[in-house]
């Protein structure tokens, strides 16, 4: 059941308006737990699981009428554009806040929205040199009790009714640029050679993608594996850790990304990395200590990346532990909630 927190005790809102699993919805659902054990913090919107604090919709108009000033604390374009609404229309005493994962340049429209903001964070260092605002540097954090190695990855995998072979996971929406043709081509490269290895992709093709995914389902069918690169469809984004858990090897395929999740979410795993040097890939995968960087579309690159891994077991081994105390140690997501808190404070009380 979802917890509806008193409104006189809550400090900052941190809407989630997209039904969809998304990496900014992963954000909301991991860290507003953690953060209301700090601050009184609730989302409200769709696509959250049920202990995730939240206000709903009532609460939410008739609060604002207090003089108590409270942080709206916005990760999309439609959640600032509520947020002023609330702010300028309805006089709810709201401090705007903007997290930015972009790195590229914003639309106008998005700048319209973000001028209006009174604090801006940025989640890379390489995102905040695209913002002509100053911003805060917040890295993502993975709840590392959440996000764990499993103590029997066989069990699980037969627990999740994946294969018992070794697996590598390619996890996010399915499309052009989420680079999953580049996974795929990759492991029709590999995948004969090492029949003790299978893949399996875990996302959705949203309508507009549906023919990417056909031609990619074609190429595999032509490669004759079928039944080595497997489609998971997406799950909730609760039982996500898990499916990283099962996985021996995660590649992150993307040709442009805003921060990127996955590699996060994996290591925390203890599962090692190939990525692309996009988003903030390049700022928390440690190369040839947890995973490998390569830049975006070079299938060769990653066929040989991929490839140190798949055939040394020690190194596998070695990476996957590497990974595990990175995360423990710069990524745990106390670090970011803290953070952030500490930003809410500070807006809290200026003049």
């Amino acid at each position: 059941m979802s917890k509806h927190p008193a409104p006189q005790s809550l400090e900052v809102i941190a809407p989630n308006l997209n039904r969809r699993l998304s990496g900014v919805t992963s954000t909301i659902v991991r860290l507003v737990p953690v953060q209301a054990e700090q601050i009184g913090i609730s989302s409200f919107g769709v696509g959250l699981p049920g202990d995730v604090p939240r206000v709903s919709l009532t609460q939410l108009l008739t609060m604002g009428w207090r003089n108590k000033p409270r942080v709206w604390h916005a990760r999309r374009n439609v959640e600032m554009l509520l947020g002023l609404f609330l702010k300028h229309v309805l006089r709810h005493n709201y401090k705007m806040l903007f997290t930015s994962a972009s790195q590229r340049k914003h639309s106008t429209y998005t700048k319209f929205l973000i001028n209006r903001m009174d604090r801006i964070i940025a989640t890379s260092n390489a995102g905040a040199a695209y913002l002509e605002h100053e911003a805060d540097v917040v890295y993502h954090g993975i709840n590392t009790e959440s996000f764990s190695p499993t103590q029997n990855k066989q069990a699980l995998k037969e627990k999740l009714d994946l294969p018992t072979e070794r697996l590598i996971g390619c996890f996010g929406r399915i499309r052009h640029q989420k680079g999953t043709d580049a996974f795929i081509d990759t492991m029709i490269e590999l995948l004969p050679k090492h029949p003790e290895w299978k893949a399996i992709i875990l996302g959705r093709a949203t309508e507009q993608h549906q023919g990417f995914l056909s031609e990619q389902k074609k190429n595999i069918a032509d490669a004759g594996l079928t039944d080595s690169i497997l489609f998971s469809g997406e799950v909730p984004v609760d039982q996500i850790a898990e499916y990283y858990s099962a996985l021996d090897l995660f590649i992150a395929p993307q040709r442009w990304e805003g921060f990127g999740l996955t590699p996060l979410e994996a290591m925390a795993c203890g599962v090692p990395v190939v990525a692309t040097t996009v988003g903030a890939f390049p700022e928390i995968v440690t190369e040839d200590k947890a995973g490998y960087l390569i830049p975006p579309g070079d299938i060769p690159a990653m066929v040989k990346a991929t490839l140190k891994l798949m055939e040394n077991d020690t190194r596998l081994t070695e990476f996957s532990k590497n990974a595990r105390a990175h995360m423990e140690e710069n990524f745990d997501i106390s670090v970011e909630a803290n953070h952030l808190v500490e930003i809410y404070r500070e807006m809290l009380t200026a003049e």
